[in-house]
């Protein structure tokens, strides 16, 4: 479900716009939940980081969508803003508010659709993914995101984390398959790493947060590649 806010004055403007999700809805796939709002001030005052989507008018009567994404921005700096203007060079003071992108009036359907597209690919890619691990006594979720490597020890496995380390028992290959998605890549027989945690390789060895792991020569030429790959995709 996609949570989106409309701050929009202009009832022929908002209501266009709550056709056009109704219809992106339909040839996405997606399930949309929509709320309006008529001004700046009823979505900034007493906000709440409840939204994925902003659309949010520039002009309004009592709080323009400027200073209501300014007063936002200061409790939710997650949430995507997409203006909505007549005017294209009020919209390039978006960027001041880590806005995504603008749409300007009249709205087409088109450009309306193109914008929503990057910002449902930008709420996909920031979407969590976790891994169950086992221990007795019961189980915990740990997001993949946090975790900076895995170490096999025999049969158990240590999951180093931003929290801290976290052990279970398991293969590391069956971790690998089931993390190679989200770009975890063995650097050799014994280390399972979160190339998104990768600060550099020197020597034979990468850096990954504050540990020195060797990369082994088996694995290093796959290892790099995977890598470079990773480092491309983040960097497009």
């Amino acid at each position: 479900m996609i949570r989106i806010a409309i701050v929009e004055d202009d009832r022929v403007c908002a209501g266009t716009l709550q056709e056009y999700l109704c219809r992106y809805e339909k040839e996405s796939g997606e399930m949309i939940q929509s709320t309006l709002f008529e001004d700046g001030e009823d979505i900034a005052v007493g906000y709440r980081a409840e939204y994925d989507i902003i659309l949010m008018d520039i002009e309004m009567q009592f709080m323009d969508g400027m200073s209501a994404a300014e007063a936002i921005r200061k409790v939710d700096e997650e949430v995507t803003i997409i203006f909505i203007t007549n005017m294209a060079q009020y919209a390039i003071r978006g960027y001041s508010v880590n806005a995504l992108d603008y749409v300007l009036k009249p709205v087409s359907y088109f450009a309306f659709s193109q914008r929503l597209d990057r910002a449902v690919s930008r709420l996909r890619k920031k979407e969590k993914h976790y891994v169950v691990i086992k221990f007795r006594g019961g189980s915990k979720k740990i997001v993949a995101d946090d975790i900076y490597y895995i170490e096999s020890q025999g049969h158990n496995l240590h999951f180093h984390t931003k929290q801290g380390t976290e052990e279970t028992v398991g293969t590391i290959k069956e971790m690998e398959e089931k993390l190679e998605p989200l770009h975890f890549c063995r650097c050799n027989n014994g280390y399972l790493v979160n190339l998104e945690h990768v600060e550099g390789i020197r020597e034979g060895m990468v850096k990954v947060g504050d540990d020195m792991l060797t990369i082994s020569r088996p694995r290093k030429k796959v290892f790099q590649e995977t890598l470079a790959a990773y480092m491309s995709e983040v960097v497009l």
